[in-house]
């Protein structure tokens, strides 16, 4: 038997504990087993009749501390960040560069507006002008592309006209490309480019 493998009793034992109204972390204090595990076991299990108030009752305890918990975090995160200098700016668009762009010239391509805007905001911190940026979309073929164009315009802070290519792909929408994706490059980028890989290459070498 695997280290993560379940005997019939301790299945049985999650499946009565969810059944008698337990969460997911009361569970995992009492058998000892992972968030995942326990959830594969009691995705289909429902809590018995004379159990559900004690079960609303801390669904809705759980759901104030996980409130309170965020609000902790957000003020702790802006305590630790406060201003973003541009030096930080420059480490976070080597960091999202490293992680999602092209390693041979600068281009990058994702479905995440927020992601792409970030980047070209540092792009500009670094001199790029608009008459020099390049953004396209790939859109399925089911997108509509005038839609699609306005909410990369907004999303991206540009003018329309600035979107210069689509590009249709064959098949249907899924899950977040609802508006598909973008991708970003600069004309002439090379010196950019070059200075982006060197700060990721400085980033690798002192850490």
């Amino acid at each position: 038997m695997s280290k993560t493998s379940l005997s019939l009793q301790e299945i049985n034992k999650i499946q009565n504990l969810r059944k008698t109204g337990h969460t997911l972390s009361e569970i995992k204090n009492i058998t000892k087993r992972s968030n995942g595990t326990i959830s594969k076991y009691i995705k289909n299990v429902s809590i018995l009749l004379k159990y559900q108030e004690i079960w609303k009752v801390k669904r809705g305890g759980s759901k104030v501390r996980s409130e309170r918990e965020w609000k902790e975090a957000k003020e702790k995160a802006s305590q630790i960040i406060k201003n973003i200098s541009f030096k930080e700016r420059m480490l976070i668009l080597s960091c999202l560069y490293w992680g999602e762009g092209n390693k041979t010239e600068l281009n990058l391509i994702n479905s995440d507006p927020v992601m792409i805007k970030v980047v070209l905001f540092c792009l500009k911190d670094l001199g790029v002008k608009n008459n020099e940026l390049k953004i396209s979309l790939r859109l399925f073929e089911d997108i509509d592309r005038d839609k699609a164009i306005v909410f990369w315009s907004r999303a991206l802070s540009v003018q329309p006209h600035l979107i210069q290519n689509i590009n249709i792909i064959k098949g249907k929408k899924v899950g977040r490309l609802q508006y598909g994706m973008c991708r970003l490059r600069v004309k002439k980028g090379g010196r950019y480019f070059k200075l982006i890989i060197s700060m990721i290459n400085f980033i690798k070498s002192n850490i």
